[in-house]
């Protein structure tokens, strides 16, 4: 017992006299303007301790700290680069005689940085590094090196109300960011310790605001860094933001191997606006370019809800022309990623799709879309493609197989156009250069083929017309009786080629039960405008549309013109061939009947 109580006597002892020591012989402020002058000397830049320093004593040391800042390079403006209301360094004593370190409390409050950026491209951190701080940190980092800590124990981190002020005065631009709380609550090697903070920023388009926590542990070789349980929640508002808000949270634990230099997230939950996800991500950032796998699932997709309404054409006239600028995709060349995603459903531009399958991969300025298969309209929709991004310019090819498609809500859903149904098989493959619209259309050199099966024709009733002519040439002039104007077909069929936006079919052919269209055209992708030639003959007659048994026009070929555009295609017949078909049709009976008078003269030979 004795020994104790003299060994309790002799630390109580100990204390005191460095107490008594630091207070009566080591006052830090006497070290005030050899920290002023070194900055100076080392920086340029002058440093102000406006606070008297003081000590805080057992159970722990420390310093407290205030009214510090630090100037901005002459001649800018805010002067003050950092200034610090408040800041606090505890740190127990004890510990330390056992190599160990125990902060009691660190906490920063009231800091305000101004991070300028002049006209002339200089900044608030030129000159910070000075001629010296090379050979400053070569003795600095061997004894870091070589000093070994047993533990680490903080009671806490706290820092609050700190800005940055970001200026741009070549934009006239400033983003300022708020820290409003960060706190680190006891924290020990090899254990858990609760994280969370509080975050805002304001920048010329949007404004952000950001809460999370979470708990963290690092190892004690300090080799392994894992968070669990993070949580932020984030909401995003400006005028380019989709409906002007954009509400997002997550959930996460990630695991990063410091010896490694590799990362994994594990994304248990995310969500922004109605759009849910799940995945994982793996990063390997010990490479010059850091290597990025990602495997994503995402549920339904509204792009329709987050895209920008359309501008009336109106406004559209009256705002004046941007001038078209490529895409700059030079950051594709500062990517290595690989990733694989899984969607239940997208609906963009009223178009809608499901169960989409992608693989893609970015590497040296190339994008490659290996994979992406999708359920479109009751169909099957297979597309590979590639942009290459290593020039100004991008380039791009692609092949695109669609399967089974219903073609008619397809074509209403994506355009607006009633033109069409059936079930439809397309393939077409491309290549081009330039990402901007109207040069996608002009540069586009594509080959491709077509048929669509048990399908229609919508807007246009061939066979009434075919009738309705034909009893006008007659003199029957009644009205024409009101059928719903519509083919119907068993196939239709071409190929197609497709250059300077312009589409060429050379063979486009139709067939169904009463009559044969063959013929060939163009449509025009970047003013909409159709040019089809066709000739249409009747198999027999139009019976069951309106004809007789025997059809007079049955086997007669009948040119069809459809001009107009896309979304109002117009049907023309040529009536002077109707014309000239009936004037053959009355010389042949004329012959035939005097053929049989003949006859019947000469006996019956």
């Amino acid at each position: 017992m004795k020994f104790i109580k003299w060994l309790l006597a002799l630390v109580v002892t100990l204390i005191l006299l460095v107490t008594v020591y630091l207070t009566a012989f080591f006052d830090p402020n006497d070290f005030k303007p050899e920290i002023v002058d070194a900055v100076k000397k080392q920086t340029g830049r002058e440093l102000v301790i406006a606070d008297d320093l003081s000590w805080t004593f057992f159970p722990v040391i420390g310093i407290n700290l205030g009214g510090v800042s630090l100037s901005n390079p002459e001649g800018f403006t805010p002067k003050a680069m950092l200034e610090v209301n408040k800041a606090v360094a505890e740190v127990a004593l004890m510990p330390l005689f056992r190599q160990q370190i125990e902060i009691a409390e660190l906490s920063l409050d009231g800091a305000t940085i101004n991070l300028v950026t002049r006209k002339n491209g200089t900044s608030s951190f030129d000159g910070l590094s000075g001629d010296n701080s090379k050979k400053a940190a070569t003795p600095a980092a061997e004894t870091s090196s070589n000093a070994k800590l047993n533990d680490i124990n903080i009671g806490g981190i706290s820092i609050t109300n700190t800005q940055i002020n970001m200026i741009d005065e070549a934009k006239k631009q400033t983003q300022v960011f708020t820290l409003k709380s960060f706190t680190l609550g006891e924290f020990a090697l090899e254990q858990f310790a609760p994280i969370a903070f509080e975050f805002s920023a304001t920048m010329p388009d949007m404004t952000v605001s950001s809460e999370g926590k979470g708990e963290l542990k690092l190892s004690r070789d300090f080799t392994q860094l894992v968070v669990n349980g993070l949580k932020i929640d984030t909401v995003v508002e400006g005028e380019s933001i989709p409906n002007k808000k954009l509400e997002t949270s997550i959930s996460l634990a990630t695991q990063i191997a410091l010896d490694k230099q590799q990362l994994s997230v594990d994304i248990a939950q995310l969500t922004a606006a109605s759009i849910t996800a799940a995945g994982k991500v793996g990063v390997n950032y010990a490479t010059k370019i850091p290597q990025i796998n990602a495997d994503f699932q995402v549920g339904d997709i509204d792009l329709d809800t987050l895209l920008p309404k359309t501008e009336t054409a109106a406004a559209t006239e009256q705002a004046p022309a941007a001038s078209a600028v490529e895409p700059d995709l030079s950051a594709l060349k500062q990517l290595d990623v690989k990733l694989k995603l899984t969607v239940k459903s997208i609906k963009v531009a009223n178009l809608s799709t499901q169960n989409w399958l992608m693989d893609v991969g970015i590497k040296n300025g190339v994008l490659d879309l290996t994979k992406l298969n999708a359920d479109l309209y009751q169909g099957k929709l297979l597309v590979s493609a590639q942009v290459d991004a290593r020039q100004a310019v991008a380039s791009y090819q692609f092949d695109k197989k669609v399967t089974g498609v219903q073609i008619r809500p397809l074509l209403k859903d994506a355009a607006d156009v009633d033109l069409l149904a059936g079930t439809a098989n397309f393939d077409v493959k491309g290549k081009g250069k330039s990402l901007l619209p109207e040069q996608l259309k002009k540069n586009l050199l594509a080959n491709g083929h077509f048929d669509i099966n048990d399908g229609a024709l919508y807007g246009v009733n061939i066979p009434q017309m075919i009738r309705s002519a034909q009893a006008k040439l007659k003199g029957d002039l009644s009205p024409e009786t009101k059928e719903e104007r519509k083919t119907d077909f068993s196939s239709l069929t071409g190929s197609f080629s497709l250059d300077n936006g312009v589409a060429t079919n050379p063979d486009l052919a139709m067939s169904s039960p009463l009559l044969r269209l063959a013929g060939k055209g163009t449509a025009n992708l970047l003013t909409e405008a159709l040019d089809y030639r066709l000739t249409t003959s009747l198999v027999s007659s139009l019976k069951g549309q309106g004809g007789s048994d025997k059809d007079a026009l049955a086997g007669i070929d009948i040119p069809l013109a459809i001009t107009g555009t896309f979304q109002k295609p117009e049907y023309a017949l040529d009536t002077k061939a109707l014309l000239n078909n009936q004037l053959k049709e009355e010389t042949d009976k004329a012959k035939e009947k005097l053929k049989d008078s003949l006859l019947k003269k000469l006996g019956g030979f």
